[in-house]
């Protein structure tokens, strides 16, 4: 399950470091290397989009990534806000 990041963390320090800006495509994961490209299905739609790991989390109970608001527009789960997904390392 993927989530996106709420409006709250746009211009907040990532744990890389980085500042969050939700129009880049990027994404926090709990495990991968910073800096990981990853693809990411939404399994409803079959869209897709690459993003990059700058982040750690989401700490939600079955959830395994969480996507800026730029990539979650971009595979359309803005409205169900919490989808179903394939997550694939590309580096």
């Amino acid at each position: 399950m993927a989530s996106y990041y709420g409006d709250e963390f746009h211009g907040k320090k990532t744990a890389s470091g980085e500042i969050y800006n939700k129009w880049t495509l990027s994404c926090a994961h709990k495990t991968l290397p910073f800096g990981t490209r990853v693809k990411v299905v939404n399994l409803k739609n079959g869209k897709s989009v690459i993003v990059r790991v700058n982040d750690r989390g989401p700490f939600v109970k079955g959830r395994i990534i969480d996507l800026s608001f730029a990539a979650a527009k971009e595979i359309n789960m803005i409205k169900n806000g919490v989808v179903r997904v394939k997550v694939l390392v590309v580096r």
